[in-house]
């Protein structure tokens, strides 16, 4: 698209996201996300009732006392965005792509944090790292994100989940919450497994992740729509594939459901919090449902 229309485009996200952020998130997302980063304030003597797991036990053994450490709410933290622009994300047969969904809820959840006073970066990957924008604060920054989401024309079109996820742990040494924005697709049927998953786990355990999987409700089935030539947006593969049989319709929908199957496995293994959105979906609902669940 071109600048004018680029910026059109920025301007209709931006109103319409900063009204919901203002009015329905910026609550949810500090009880959500706030207190997660606690930084170390001072010590003080214990007090019945105090939890003995916060006993600092040096100063307790210099004073002959029994001390405690106290910490804090940190007052900003770091959100890291996560931005999947494989070729996928350029489909859509309802009122959004996923490209275009994935700038929708991004951009509340950077207007939420901004609100809050937090710094937001931003992670764009195919099956490459394609593009870093390091954590800052302000409107035109979550600006410049929105815009680099819909227009920045990516050198591939693959999906490799595990760069971004190993490009995080070893750039951000500070804890951070980061929402990952993807489909996901990138599972080994063989082995039942994401191809991602042990930096999954390694990056879980650093970082407070968050994982919004963006779906297109006809990626789940196909229509009986006879003999149709299918194209994947990332190999180019094309096949031919005959829809009017049922059991070329069940079977793909079985692998469609077994392929989300593991993903969701996955992301209970390691305990992360996670939603699926369709292109279709009320996302202010998913989010807050989100939200609620931490």
């Amino acid at each position: 698209m071109n600048k004018e229309e680029l910026i059109k485009k920025v301007r209709r996200i931006e109103i319409k996201t900063k009204g919901l952020s203002h009015d329905i998130f910026a609550g949810e997302y500090h009880s959500a996300f706030k207190g997660r980063g606690m930084s170390f304030s001072e010590v003080r003597e214990y007090r019945i009732g105090d939890d003995i797991r916060d006993i600092d036990w040096n100063v307790t053994a210099r004073s002959s006392k029994a001390h405690i450490k106290i910490y804090e709410e940190e007052r900003e933290l770091t959100m890291m965005l996560l931005i999947d622009l494989s070729g996928s994300g350029n489909f859509g047969t309802r009122a959004r792509t996923k490209r275009e969904t994935a700038a929708e809820i991004a951009a509340v959840l950077a207007f939420s944090a901004a609100q809050n006073n937090d710094k937001i970066g931003c992670i764009l990957f195919t099956d490459i790292v394609e593009k870093y924008i390091p954590p800052k604060k302000g409107r035109q920054h979550v600006l410049r994100i929105i815009s680099e989401i819909l227009d920045f024309q990516p050198l591939n079109k693959g999906t490799d989940i595990s760069v971004p996820l190993k490009y995080l742990t070893n750039i951000l040494k500070k804890r951070s919450t980061a929402f990952i924005l993807s489909d996901f697709d990138d599972v080994n049927m063989q082995t039942d497994t994401p191809n991602y998953k042990d930096p999954l786990k390694i990056a879980s355990k650093k970082h407070d992740l968050v994982a919004l999987n963006i779906f297109d409700p006809r990626e789940m089935e196909l229509p009986n729509v006879g003999l149709v030539e299918l194209r994947d947006r990332e190999t180019e593969h094309k096949q031919w594939v005959d829809t009017a049989s049922s059991k070329v319709r069940a079977h793909y929908a079985e692998h469609q459901a077994a392929k989300r199957n593991i993903i969701e496995r996955q992301f209970t293994r390691e305990k992360l919090d996670s939603v699926s959105i369709a292109t279709n979906d009320d996302y202010v609902t998913s989010l807050i449902k989100l939200f609620k669940m931490r």
